[in-house]
């Protein structure tokens, strides 16, 4: 079996080293002989690349992909997903929020299960804002409610999927990428497991409010047609009231 780890990321060089150094020791725990680590550089501003050439001169299955600018962490991923070559695939960013030591317990699920997804579901955030925790929470609850397919509550893009659910995830037009929400969308076997999530290892989180509310906007209107329900209602109304002040 092949594994890959992608790994996308911006403005993380103090912590990728660290990340590497885990990786590598949980695969030689596992046995792991064959696998690639793809860290692909969201147009970071910090000293991101030099460390992954770095990495590269260290590891020769690490690779990295470098992205000509800045285009979102979902863009980034899905860029990763499009090169990697392994049997069984782990999505995990950068800071160490999502523990890469799951992985054993995560393979072993997958084959206990015989799942195509196994989906990291947090129980607790450590080091995150009140603020942070209450908008994460009534996201999760107001997409649940919205969209017309299940897509699980507190749950990130971390997590381990098969070759055949990646190829199918690859077949997918949207531009508007939502990679939960498109793995769920898939069906396949999916299957949860409770972690707690970390605080960061080191910077700052790169996901502002307005990168979090585009997400989130994203999300809904790419799983949900009640933005549309929405829109049309409101038209009818207005277009009725402005025949009644025309009259």
């Amino acid at each position: 079996m092949k594994l890959s780890i992608i790994v996308p990321c911006h403005n993380e060089e103090v912590v990728l080293p660290e990340l590497l150094n885990k990786c590598v020791n949980i695969l030689h725990k596992l046995s792991i002989i064959e696998y690639e680590i793809i860290i692909v550089n969201d147009g970071s501003t910090d000293n991101t690349l030099k460390v992954i050439k770095q990495l590269i001169t260290l590891n020769n299955k690490v690779i990295g992909v470098n992205l000509s600018r800045n285009f979102g962490h979902q863009y980034a991923l899905s860029a990763g997903l499009s090169l990697c070559t392994g049997d069984r695939i782990l999505i995990i960013d950068a800071d160490l929020q999502d523990p890469p030591e799951l992985l054993p317990d995560m393979m072993q699920l997958m084959d206990e299960e015989s799942a195509d997804v196994v989906y990291g579901r947090r129980v607790s955030r450590e080091g995150e804002t009140f603020f942070k925790k209450t908008t994460s929470h009534i996201f999760y609850r107001l997409l649940s409610r919205l969209a017309d397919v299940e897509i699980p509550n507190d749950s990130g893009d971390f997590r381990l999927i098969t070759k055949r659910v990646n190829d199918q995830l690859l077949k997918m037009p949207e531009k508007q990428r939502f990679i939960r929400g498109m793995i769920a969308w898939l069906g396949f076997k999916q299957v949860p497991i409770d972690y707690i999530r970390d605080k960061r290892y080191a910077g700052v989180t790169k996901y502002t409010f307005r990168k979090m509310a585009k997400l989130a906007i994203d999300g809904i209107t790419s799983f949900s047609i009640s933005p549309l329900k929405a829109a049309i209602t409101f038209a009818f109304f207005f277009s009725f009231i402005s025949i009644i002040l025309m009259a």
